[in-house]
């Protein structure tokens, strides 16, 4: 079952990158969130997405780095979580108010069974991780609040994607999208495999598919416009107000003149999509009657003659007798002089 109407539905992914933005323009890490929330917004984002966990619940002590360590230096997963999990149940409802304020969806990623339960209030669907798509009680857990599920897909296989979608069904709960990702941070471009997209669409037609991008973002937004264009009808990108910060998820982000940049790329494509019915347009009216071909007397012809096809030739404008009626009037006698050069009209033919 397909969850969204609009499309693309664009997550600017905020994760935990408001504690650098916070100490960067000297402000509360909740100030510093808020003004994320208020520039995506501004910017035309739809929703905004946070991250929540605690370091104890996400990883053990000794899990390796697996990103770029010349971006992010630190050596564990549980060293970097534990940096950025002091945000908690008050804080997310205090952002997801926040949201409803100024017209924005307020989403949050679940790490573990607790965030669960305290994000069912204050969101209107869940986005689960690439990171949890085998972790099939937790996918059980949260199927069960009956709520639409959004479903990365990154570094799974197809049978994995199929054992999470049954799982979820499973529950009695068919409100699905499907996100192509790419577990690689930062994805590099010859990685995206856009063309998957596709392959999700084609194996999975009755769910949304999207696009969750981790590629550092280019100039003109064309991967984010290539994955709309190959029917990603859901993107998410991380978000941040400074791509030039160390560290995290800002380096591989976009910035709200991103956003700018790829909502008008989309409002350019609705422009010239136009309407899917070939027809002739009210446009090419002019053009229609001047610039396609009658049929022209080339010599001069007697009243009385019977018209041939050496008589003839064809040239513009197209106000004439159509070429394609040509057999109407060969070996018709002429009741009317014409001249050479002049266009030919059925009253000059008996």
């Amino acid at each position: 079952m397909k969850i969204f109407s609009k499309s693309p539905f664009l997550i600017a992914e905020i994760g935990v990158n408001y504690y650098d933005i916070a100490k960067k323009e000297n402000i509360s890490n909740m100030d510093a969130a808020k003004l994320m929330i208020k520039e995506a917004k501004n910017a035309g984002a739809d929703a905004v997405k946070f991250q929540s966990y605690k370091a104890d619940t996400i990883a053990s002590k000794n899990s390796p780095a697996y990103w770029d360590r010349e971006e992010e230096p630190t050596s564990s997963q549980y060293e970097l979580f534990k940096k950025f999990d002091s945000f908690g149940k008050e804080e997310y409802y205090e952002l997801s108010s926040y949201c409803k304020n100024i017209g924005i969806m307020f989403l949050s990623t679940p790490f573990d069974f607790d965030s669960i339960d305290y994000l069912n209030e204050i969101m209107d669907f869940y986005k689960i991780s690439s990171s949890d798509l085998t972790n099939i009680p937790f996918i059980k857990a949260i199927a069960k609040k009956q709520k639409p599920i959004i479903l990365s897909t990154g570094a799974s296989s197809l049978e994995e994607i199929k054992i999470a979608i049954e799982a979820i069904e499973e529950e009695g709960n068919e409100k699905i999208g499907l996100m192509h990702c790419v577990l690689a941070y930062p994805t590099r471009y010859e990685d995206a495999n856009l063309l998957m997209i596709k392959n999700l669409k084609k194996l999975f037609p009755n769910y949304d598919i999207g696009y969750s991008d981790h590629t550092k973002p280019d100039d003109e937004m064309l991967v984010l416009t290539t994955a709309y264009l190959y029917g990603a009808n859901i993107i998410e990108k991380h978000y941040t107000l400074d791509k030039t910060l160390k560290g995290n998820d800002h380096y591989h982000a976009m910035d709200p003149e991103d956003i700018k940049r790829f909502k008008l790329n989309i409002s350019f494509i609705d422009k010239i999509n136009g309407q899917y019915k070939k027809e002739p347009l009210e446009c090419e009216k002019e053009a229609r009657k001047q610039a396609r071909r009658s049929i022209i007397a080339l010599r001069d012809i007697a009243i009385g003659e019977t018209i041939t096809e050496d008589m003839l030739t064809f040239k513009r404008p197209g106000t004439g007798i159509s070429p394609s009626e040509i057999d109407k009037i060969i070996g018709k006698p002429v009741k009317i002089a014409i001249k050479e050069d002049e266009l030919l009209s059925f009253d000059m033919i008996d």
